[in-house]
C-alpha cells in the first residue's frame, strides 16, 4: 500500500513491482484498491459466471494486501490473464470506476474500444497489459511479483 497523488488527489494505491535485490526492475500504480477490486468484480461477474475463481483463481483469489505472486503462480496468470484479456477485447466497454481514471483517459485521449480497454493505470496504460508484463519478468528473472 503507497500513498499516491493522482490527479492532485492522495489516496492509497496498489503497486505491483519486480524487484532484484533493493533494485527496482519494474513497477506499476494500479490506482486505488477499489480500482482493483472493480476490475475483478467485473471478471467474477462477467467471464466466472458469478462465482469468483471458478475460471481464473490465481488472479481472483490472490490477496491484493501485501502479498506477492511468485513463479508458479505467474506461470498460472500466464494462462488465466491472456483468457480474460481476449475475453474482454470482445466485450463493450464500462465505464471507469473513478474520477482519476475519467481525467487520465481524457488528458490522453482515450476512448474505451472494449472491456479491456475501460481499466487503465495511473499512466493511462491497460492494467492487465501491465500485469501480463510484469509476469512475463517474474518468470524470466526467476522473481516474485510483489503486490504493495
Amino acid at each position: 500500500m503507497r500513498e499516491v497523488r493522482i490527479k492532485g488527489e492522495l489516496l492509497m494505491s496498489l503497486y505491483l513491482c519486480v524487484f532484484d535485490g533493493d533494485e527496482e526492475i519494474d513497477g506499476v500504480e494500479l490506482g486505488t484498491y477499489a480500482d482493483y477490486n472493480g476490475l475483478r468484480e467485473y471478471v467474477v461477474r462477467e467471464l466466472e459466471g458469478g462465482q469468483a475463481g471458478g475460471k481464473f483463481p490465481t488472479f481472483i483469489l490472490h490477496s491484493d494486501s501485501d502479498g506477492e505472486w511468485v513463479v508458479s503462480e505467474c506461470i498460472k496468470l500466464s494462462e488465466e490473464v491472456t483468457e480474460i484479456v481476449l475475453s474482454m477485447k470482445t466485450r463493450p466497454s464500462v465505464s471507469f470506476i473513478s474520477d482519476w481514471q475519467r481525467a487520465v483517459a481524457k488528458s490522453i485521449g482515450l476512448i474505451p474500444k472494449n472491456a479491456f480497454e475501460s481499466f487503465i493505470d495511473v499512466d493511462g496504460e491497460f492494467v492487465l497489459e501491465r500485469i501480463q508484463h510484469l509476469r512475463k519478468l517474474c518468470i524470466s528473472k526467476r522473481m516474485r511479483v510483489l503486490l504493495r
